[in-house]
């Protein structure tokens, strides 16, 4: 094999082209750190790997097999899969291995693995990666070995999606397999017993078995997805009968499964939940009952109908909560499901016949049920299996019962309700139970409650939960109450979308045409038929396309662009009707006039102007590239650092509560192999960083530091303990001598205004059960009610309904502005209408926007003791800086000026003019 790379630069390339986590990329950088002391060997010599390994990572006790294994545990939707991808590619492109192993513990995982190795799929392990998009692995299975693609490709079938014809002699083979294949008989009925695993018997086309033929490889390297499965004697014994060169093990429980488990021996890093959780890479658990409630004033029966109602509760409002949260965002909506946890089979079937009964809401959960467990068999099992592998895309399944099929491997990220009945406080925080919920269904948090929190139904068991709460090593401190009063945190019956949208459509017959259009008011076009209806539906569209390519909404009436319209709307009705002919004696529907089209969409045309305000999309760019760098220098100041080693008591209880990436484990934090790697690694966690061009002047500075460390230090063993405590405040020492030598070409910005704009999109508001819209003249007698509030009666809004955050200032400014005879329209802002960037890219969405006959303002109420906090300022800075761009544009194009206004709440009161407002809080003038 060739010579191998530089393996921590192959690692630091790999963490970026897969945007690796922080544990992921910790994992791999300890993997490439060990074996770039520790060559691959058939024969290891197995106390050398010991010394070298406890050197650095003293959580290393033992090996657990006969062959070199290192336990990477990752907490549960960190993401072990995709760390796997990473280190068989680093271990690939090193010229290390080309032939892997990856063991499934069962079905679910196998199957899988089997997607994520599969290049296409969504989720593909080796996405980014250019090595492995020109030449894809073979991906071998244990359903597909025996035809002999993975021992050499002239007996493969015909080169697909995982394997290349033409590149087998250097290509990488992936082998995936459940371990019951090579430790399991696998006898098919009818055929003769054995008991030999199939894989271990005489292949006739390659004179040895397929397990005999991977054991004979030279760089097998085996992967054990959910490690803590392969202890029993059976499977460890036919692992090691494998004899790979290396074996890496990923669970996120590091000891056995049995009566009396044991933490393992070889574990080199652990992240575990509590941190994942710490670090946002997970949901926020959450433990929910409902106020003032007496479990012991039920019976079970009753006890266990109150909590899945309640359940059910939660889990719609969560579907309300995440449809809204889709459509605001523009991103693909996420339907969740409950899970019920069941005491054993018996109890299982009892709570799925309990929630499809007609008692039970009525039915309306009748087949939406499914029912997992060890009893279930044939036909039952296996449907119940595969509506449980896509229930992340399955629009019938709402609720999964289980009693203990999914302890690992099922990996969803819409399950946002768990209801355990008969459990004990114990085992509701398990990992287990739990753990099935954490991941993310868009990879990070939100900042919304209902996106970002798993809801936990424990009315029996809350206050122990609660107080268990309380400890460090909880993975739950956070409470929710269920109910109908002002104070729960998750309404008992499913909230109402309101959707607020600037044009829409009503149908009326003549009749009531009069008293209709009365009522359709600013924010409605008037149609008769269903087929004017269509016609005005596809108008709205139109003028949607239509506006990001004029200059302005005025722009869309000139005939030019009406008759545009009026040919998209045609297209639109031709491919909507049938393409086959009507049955006899049914008369096709009439095509519309072009007269009876034209006048609609001008019709839709003038309302979507007259509530559009004309925001200009504006790009900040640089003039020229902008580069930056380091120059060479040495620290100073190095004799103010007298930091002393900390006692290790002490280092342990500072460690527990370290959010920093490099502390997991206290005194049994891995070690680096150099002392400046200590420093180095917290310097590379900076973006303005780049290791391949500065490495020289990062260990250099590191040198210095290490060198005055050991000036003033007894011995080695007190620098150690000084870089481990402290290397936060040294990283950061180094870091502000960096900052200020760092050179950056100087470059202007320029504000460069995108044709188009964008014709308001309608807003969905979220509206307790049984609540209605409130005229925004009503008075509000509870403040902190006013967000779950939904306004409307408005003339000058561009939306019929709103929301606001605040009395005080925004519901407040919401009727200075409808007073304000100066104001023709303002509005909110829908989530993206702006992109004024500030603090690194980070979007500020100011709260109103007014036009009024001379001018656009951009008007941010805020709370009076808030106005000079530096994220209000800074946010100020960067409206202004747009409104800039925005007038520049404006004077070129003769329309009126922006001008931003930053507005203490304490000042808006009924009575006061925009003029004033604008005369005293406006940050900008029109130049």
């Amino acid at each position: 094999m060739a010579e191998p790379l530089d393996g921590r630069k192959v690692a630091n390339q790999l963490t970026a082209r897969l945007s690796l986590r922080k544990p992921q990329r910790e994992s791999l950088h300890i993997l490439a750190d060990l074996l770039g002391q520790l060559p691959l060997s058939k024969e290891p010599d197995l106390q050398h790997w010991l010394q070298v390994i406890r050197q650095h990572y003293p959580t290393m006790q033992a090996f657990e097999r006969d062959f070199p294994s290192l336990c990477f545990a990752l907490a549960t939707g960190v993401g072990k899969t995709r760390l796997m991808g990473a280190m068989i590619a680093w271990l690939f492109v090193t010229g290390r291995s080309r032939h892997f192993l990856v063991l499934a513990p069962n079905l679910t995982i196998y199957e899988k693995l089997k997607q994520d190795f599969s290049l296409g799929h969504p989720k593909y392990v080796f996405a980014g990666i250019p090595e492995m998009a020109n030449t894809p692995p073979v991906v071998v299975t244990g359903e597909d070995y025996e035809d002999g693609r993975g021992v050499r490709l002239d007996y493969a079938v015909p080169a697909t999606l995982s394997g290349d014809l033409f590149g087998a002699d250097a290509s990488l083979h992936i082998n995936i397999f459940n371990i019951s294949k090579i430790n399991a008989p696998d006898n098919k009925k009818g055929a003769a017993k054995s008991a030999t695993a199939k894989v271990r018997r005489l292949q006739e086309y390659l004179g040895e078995s397929y397990f005999d033929h991977l054991a004979g490889l030279p760089d097998l390297v085996v992967l054990m997805d959910e490690a803590h499965r392969y202890y029993a004697n059976a499977g460890a014994k036919a692992i090691n009968d494998l004899k790979p060169v290396l074996g890496i093990e990923l669970t996120a429980t590091p000891k056995t499964v049995g009566t009396k488990p044991r933490p393992f021996g070889n574990v080199v890093y652990h992240y575990p939940l509590s941190c994942a959780l710490k670090d946002g890479y997970v949901k926020i658990p959450a433990v929910a009952t409902r106020k003032d409630f007496r479990a012991d004033q039920y019976g079970q029966e009753a006890l266990e109908t109150i909590k899945l109602e309640d359940g059910i509760h939660h889990h719609e409002y969560v579907k309300v909560e995440l449809e809204n949260y889709a459509r605001s965002q523009g991103v693909k909506a996420v339907k969740p499901f409950m899970l019920v946890v069941a005491q054993d089979t018996a109890h299982a079937a009892a709570i799925r016949a309990r929630i499809e009964s007609e008692e039970f809401f009525g039915g309306r959960y009748r087949g939406r049920v499914i029912e997992v467990h060890s009893n279930q068999s044939g036909e039952e099992s296996d449907e119940s299996m595969q509506r449980l592998l896509a229930v992340e895309h399955d629009e019938t399944t709402e609720v999964v019962v289980h009693v203990n099929k999914l302890k690992e491997g099922w990996d969803v990220t819409n399950l946002y309700t768990i209801v355990p009945l008969r459990a004990s406080a114990s085992e509701i925080l398990t990992e287990q139970t739990i753990g099935r919920g954490l991941r993310l269904p868009y990879g990070k948090r939100t900042g919304v409650d209902a996106v970002d929190r798993l809801c936990i139904i424990a009315h029996d068991r809350f206050q122990e939960i609660v107080d268990r709460a309380s400890r460090d090593d909880s993975l739950i401190h956070e409470k929710v109450y269920i109910g109908s009063g002002d104070d729960a945190d998750i309404p008992d019956r499913e909230p109402q979308m309101v959707e607020s949208a600037s044009v829409s459509i009503i149908q009326t017959s003549d009749k009531d045409a009069g008293s209709a259009a009365e009522s359709a008011g600013r924010y409605q076009v008037q149609v008769k038929t269903e087929q004017q209806a269509k016609i005005a539906e596809a108008a709205i569209k139109a003028v949607q396309e239509e506006a990001r390519k004029v200059s302005s909404s005025e722009r869309l009436k000139d005939e030019e662009v009406q008759q545009r319209l009026v040919r998209r709307v045609q297209r639109a009705l031709e491919e909507q009707r049938p393409a086959q002919q009507q049955l006899d004696g049914l008369e096709d529907e009439a095509a519309p006039s072009a007269e009876d089209i034209e006048t609609l969409v001008r019709s839709v045309t003038e309302k979507a102007v007259e509530l559009t305000i004309d925001v200009p999309h504006i790009a900040v760019l640089p003039t020229r590239e902008v580069n930056y760098g380091f120059p060479d220098f040495d620290l100073q100041g190095l004799d103010k650092i007298r930091f002393e080693p900390v006692s290790q008591e002490m280092l342990l209880r500072h460690l527990e509560n370290d959010r920093s990436a490099s502390f997991q484990w206290g005194s049994q934090e891995a070690r680096e192999a150099r002392p400046e790697d200590y420093l180095v690694r917290r310097l590379l966690d900076r973006d303005e960083v780049d290791y391949d061009r500065y490495a020289e002047l990062l260990y250099k500075l590191a040198g210095q530091v290490i060198a005055h460390l050991r000036g003033y230090l007894p011995d080695e063993e007190a620098v150690e303990n000084v870089l481990l405590y402290w290397q936060k405040q040294l990283g950061d020492f180094i870091w502000a001598q960096m900052g200020e030598k760092q050179w950056t070409t100087p470059c202007d910005y320029q504000g460069k205004v995108i044709p188009g704009f964008d014709v308001l999109r309608p807003a969905t508001y979220t509206l307790a059960a049984g609540e209605k819209t409130r005229h925004f003249r009503a008075p509000i007698t509870d403040k902190r009610a006013v967000r779950q509030m939904v306004f409307e009666g408005f003339q000058r809004c561009c939306f019929p309904y709103q929301k606001f955050d605040s009395v005080d200032g925004e519901w407040r400014l919401a009727q200075v502005l409808e007073d304000d005879a100066s104001v023709l329209k303002w509005m909110k802002p829908a989530p993206g209408q702006f992109r004024i960037e500030y603090r690194s890219g980070q979007n500020y969405e100011p709260d109103f926007v007014v036009e009024t006959a001379t001018s656009y303002l951009i008007v941010e109420p805020k709370r009076a003791d808030q106005i000079d906090q530096k994220d209000v300022q800074a946010k100020a800075s960067a409206a202004v800086r747009w409104c800039g761009y925005a007038n520049q544009h404006a004077r070129e194009h003769g329309t009126k000026p922006w001008r931003y206004l930053l507005v203490p709440d304490d000042q808006i009161v009924l009575g006061v003019s925009l003029a004033r407002l604008n005369a005293e809080f406006c940050l900008n003038d029109e130049d």
